[in-house]
């Protein structure tokens, strides 16, 4: 009886991983992304899905891998192209076609039906207008968010105005203070010279001689 490894890859395991990474490879996504979700899904590393997927898994699907490729470049250049109906009507061949974000659900491998051009039209039709409601609403947001600004600059330029007087004031009071101040020093000192030659006046007298005699 051959043993096997609690770690050994399951055939649902390679059809997972074949799976998810054709799909990523399809979409336009990288193989390094598809390796962690098939990780996340099966409880294993995003290095060991690659090492399984370009050792052993990718050798049975060559062709898919290269379908897949296709499918990617035919996606990405649809996607590229404008959501113009008659060239979405004329872009047989495909199950779902992809004009910019529109698509046309239930078109035959053969050519686009009638119906499914009518349902295409409605649909751009209806997106149209609900693009038209949401550019008018935007329209009116814009409107009120421009005088909500004008009126925030009014105001903003009045109290720039009231701070600029408000300034000039304290200014005008700071010098009045300052020339204050200096008045009060002149009138101090003005007094202290006043008092000492009264008290020079009281306690000296001029002698016949012309001098000084001090006072007891």
């Amino acid at each position: 009886m051959t043993a096997v490894r609690q770690d050994a890859w399951s055939t649902e395991d390679d059809l997972i991983l074949a799976e998810v990474t054709l799909r990523h490879i399809r979409e336009g996504s990288t193989q390094l992304a598809a390796f962690e979700e098939v990780g996340e899904k099966i409880g294993r590393t995003s290095a060991a899905c690659g090492f399984r997927w370009n050792s052993c898994v990718r050798k049975k699907y060559e062709e898919a891998i290269s379908l897949a490729k296709t499918q990617r470049q035919k996606r990405s250049y649809y996607k590229k192209q404008p959501a113009n109906p008659l060239q979405v009507a004329a872009l047989g061949g495909l199950s779902e076609v992809e004009a910019g974000y529109f698509k046309i659900e239930g078109a035959s491998e053969e050519s686009l039906s009638i119906d499914a051009v009518i349902r295409f039209l409605r649909q751009w039709k209806g997106n149209l207008q609900e693009n038209g409601r949401q550019l008018k609403m935007l329209e009116k947001e814009l409107r009120e968010k421009e005088e909500e600004l004008a009126n925030l600059r009014r105001v903003n330029e009045q109290l720039n105005k009231e701070v600029s007087e408000v300034q000039t004031d304290y200014r005008v009071v700071n010098d009045d203070y300052k020339a204050l101040i200096q008045i009060m020093d002149r009138a101090r000192r003005l007094a202290f010279l006043t008092e000492e030659e009264e008290e020079l006046k009281t306690r000296f007298k001029m002698d016949a001689n012309g001098n000084l005699e001090r006072i007891e």
